[in-house]
C-alpha cells in the first residue's frame, strides 16, 4: 500500500490524518473475506457440530491494530481505557451488568431503582455492591469466580477502580475479557463563571449524580472500545463485527485512532507508525502507514568501525565453510597428548611349561622336607 497522503515528517509538528476512502476500501475487502471464508468452511465440513454456534460467523469481531515507533507506556496499566465509538460496540440487551459503587452502596440501589433512571438500563444492572462488601465477601477464590460468571458486564466508580485488582485479584485481571470499566458515579462539581468550584463535603450527603446523569455514564462505558494499556509498540482494540457495513466500521476507525492520538500516544502523530485493521483469522490489511520508522535523528545509531568490521568478515564468509573465531589460538596450542595403550605380550607355551614345572619340583622338595621333620 502506499503511504498516507498526509505524511509526518520526523521532528515536525504536521498533523496526519486516516484517509477515509483507504479505510472503506480495506473494511469492503475485510467483510467480503470474512464472507468468502465462513461460506468455504461451512461447505467443507460435511458434519455440523451439534455445539457450535448458529451465530458463530455472523458475529465475527473486526480489531484495529495500532503500532507505534515508541511503548505508549511505561507499565501495563489495570485500568482500561474508554473510547466513546459512533457506532456502540455492545447492543445486547440481554447482557447483565454488576455495579461497583463507593459506599454506601443502598444510595446507588436507590437511584437506580427510582423513576427518573431509564427502565431498560434498570433491568440491566442486577447487582449494585460497594467496595467494602466485594471485600468482605468475595475476598476467597471460589467466591470470586462465582461473581465472575454470574455477569457479562462489569462497572467500577472512577474512585475504586484501582483498588478492585487487589480484592478481584486474578481471577478478574489474567485476562482483559471482564475486567471493570471506569465508570464516573459522582456529582458534578458545581461552576461559577466557567471555572469548576469544590465540592461541599457532608457526612449526611452521599457524593453521588443524579440519576439521568448515572445513566448517561453507564451507558457510556457499555459502548465504549476499551484499550488495555501495556508498554507495547502493537495495541489492538476491537472496532465493530462483521454484520456491521463498511461505513460504520470506517467511521469507529478514525474515531478510535484519533482518540488514540489525542489522549495515550506520545509524541502523537510522530510517534505512529501504522494502522491495520483484520479479523482473528485473517490477514492484517493496512490503511495508514508512515514514510519514518523513527521519531528523531537520534533514534538512528551510527556504525562504528568496529561494526563495519565485522559486517565485512561476514560478508567475505558467505558461502565458505564456517570457522572458529578462535581457529588460530587452537592451531597454536599444542594437541593433548593421548594416552599410550599398553602393550599384550603375546604367550610363550615353552616358557609356561617350564615355570610350571619348577614350581612342581620346588613343591615336591617342599613336602619332602616337611615329611623329615615329621619323622
Amino acid at each position: 500500500m502506499a503511504p498516507s497522503k498526509d505524511v509526518v515528517v520526523a521532528g515536525s509538528d504536521a498533523v496526519a490524518s486516516i484517509d477515509r476512502d483507504q479505510s472503506l476500501k480495506a473494511s469492503k475487502a475485510l467483510l467480503a473475506h470474512i464472507k468468502t471464508a465462513a461460506k468455504q468452511k461451512s461447505e467443507e465440513s460435511n458434519k455440523r457440530s451439534l455445539l457450535a454456534d448458529e451465530d458463530e460467523d455472523a458475529e465475527t469481531p473486526i480489531w484495529l491494530t495500532l503500532t507505534t515507533k515508541r511503548h505508549i507506556v511505561d507499565s501495563a496499566k489495570l485500568k482500561p481505557g474508554k473510547i466513546v465509538l459512533p457506532h456502540a460496540l455492545n447492543t445486547d440487551e440481554s447482557s447483565t451488568i454488576c455495579l461497583i459503587t463507593a459506599e454506601p452502596q443502598r444510595a446507588y440501589k436507590d437511584i437506580i431503582a427510582s423513576e427518573e433512571f431509564p427502565a431498560e438500563l434498570g433491568k440491566r444492572i442486577t447487582r449494585v455492591i460497594d467496595f467494602g462488601k466485594l471485600k468482605a465477601k468475595y475476598s476467597q477464590y471460589e467466591s470470586q469466580r462465582k461473581l465472575f460468571s454470574e455477569h457479562d458486564i462489569f462497572l467500577g466508580d472512577d474512585r475504586v477502580i484501582n483498588r478492585l485488582p487487589k480484592v478481584l485479584g486474578k481471577t478478574f485481571y489474567k485476562t482483559t475479557q471482564k475486567r471493570p470499566i471506569p465508570v464516573s458515579l459522582q456529582a458534578k462539581a458545581p461552576r461559577a463563571d466557567g471555572k469548576r468550584q469544590k465540592r461541599e463535603k457532608s457526612a449526611d450527603k452521599v457524593n453521588a449524580g443524579t440519576p439521568a446523569e448515572i445513566a448517561k455514564e453507564v451507558q457510556k462505558a457499555i459502548n465504549a472500545a476499551l484499550v488495555s494499556l501495556a508498554p507495547t509498540t502493537n495495541t489492538a482494540i476491537k472496532i465493530g463485527y462483521s454484520t456491521w457495513t463498511p461505513e460504520q466500521i470506517a467511521d469507529n476507525v478514525d474515531a478510535v485512532v484519533t482518540a488514540m492520538v489525542n489522549k495515550w500516544i506520545p509524541q502523537k502523530w510522530q510517534n505512529m507508525k501504522s494502522v491495520y485493521i483484520k479479523a482473528p483469522e485473517s490477514a492484517a490489511l493496512p490503511i495508514w502507514l508512515t514514510d519514518e520508522l523513527w521519531v528523531d535523528e537520534k533514534d538512528v545509531i551510527a556504525e562504528d568501525e568496529e561494526t563495519k568490521a565485522i559486517k565485512a568478515a561476514e560478508k567475505a564468509n558467505i558461502g565458505k565453510k564456517r570457522k572458529s573465531l578462535e581457529g588460530k589460538e587452537e592451531a597454536e596450542s599444542p594437541a593433548p597428548k593421548k594416552k599410550a595403550k599398553k602393550q599384550v605380550q603375546e604367550g610363550d607355551d615353552s616358557k609356561l611349561d617350564k615355570q610350571i614345572s619348577d614350581r612342581k619340583s620346588r613343591l615336591r622338595k617342599q613336602k619332602a622336607t616337611a615329611k623329615k621333620a615329621m619323622d
